[in-house]
């Protein structure tokens, strides 16, 4: 009927409108793309945070243009994972009731923040503690092919964080998130790398977290980004990812070691 009102997605927007929402961007040398990314985000949130990972190469002589947008420097260059412990503590010490995570290499929409944010509904009886993006949840005509090496990482990954936790996610390491900020104080992250978001996965099972995956497109703008050092090396690398699974398994006294071929299967 025209003019008729969807009462629930009403009351879900004027929900979110009065949630204070903290959007934070890790930033390790993204001169390039920060001041673009900041200009559409500024269009559809309010509080932004920026935490310059060590940037060399302009990044920070440029964020000194937005003086709206609340920076925090690593000096010298911690590692992603610190990056995002710092966006978390940050969340915490100022009370913000929900953190959205995003990347500021291009691969991540800002229209998107406010949508994702809503799925955390902090009034329903079992709230939602993160929302997670997902490349391969559903297609979009803006997706580009990810690179081949990424793919099969993040597809045996995600393999073996299904087989081992149960989780049902179909992408293990996309960067956009929401969270429900009050969750994050119980969490105890150590790995200051691109490892990271396996702890997180880990402790967030451990935890019994409610958890949901969003559609984003998959967009790559450079697909010879470097992992720093041996990580560039695609077996190194996956070798290192299942390392620090194993090992946060352990800590948490979870499950046994994976068989090396942990998530082969995985077609993700």
């Amino acid at each position: 009927m025209r003019g008729q009102i969807d009462i629930e997605s009403h009351w879900s927007t004027i929900q979110i409108m009065r949630t204070r929402i903290l959007t934070a961007l890790p930033v390790y040398n993204e001169v390039t793309h920060v001041a673009g990314v900041l200009h559409e985000l500024r269009q559809h949130v309010d509080d932004i945070l920026v935490v310059d990972d060590g940037s060399t190469d302009g990044t920070s002589a440029v964020l000194q243009h937005f003086p709206a947008v609340s920076v925090i420097q690593h000096k010298p260059n911690l590692g992603y994972g610190a990056a995002l412990s710092t966006a978390f503590d940050y969340a915490l010490q100022h009370k913000f009731e929900v953190l959205v995570t995003m990347d500021c290499d291009g691969q991540h929409q800002p229209q998107y923040v406010r949508e994702i944010a809503s799925m955390l509904d902090l009034t329903a009886a079992c709230p939602i503690d993160m929302v997670s993006g997902s490349r391969y949840l559903k297609n979009f005509e803006s997706d580009t092919a990810a690179p081949e090496d990424r793919r099969q990482i993040n597809a045996r990954i995600t393999g073996c964080l299904h087989e081992q936790l149960g989780l049902s996610i179909t992408d293990a390491f996309c960067g956009f998130k929401a969270y429900r900020v009050s969750a994050l104080a119980k969490l105890d992250i150590t790995d200051r790398g691109y490892a990271m978001p396996l702890q997180l996965w880990v402790q967030a099972a451990d935890l019994g977290w409610n958890i949901r995956e969003f559609p984003v497109p998959r967009i790559y703008l450079d697909e010879t980004r470097s992992f720093g050092g041996s990580l560039d090396d695609a077996s190194v690398r996956l070798a290192h990812y299942r390392a620090v699974l194993n090992t946060e398994l352990e800590r948490r006294g979870m499950v046994q070691r994976f068989t090396s071929d942990c998530g082969a299967a995985a077609t993700r």
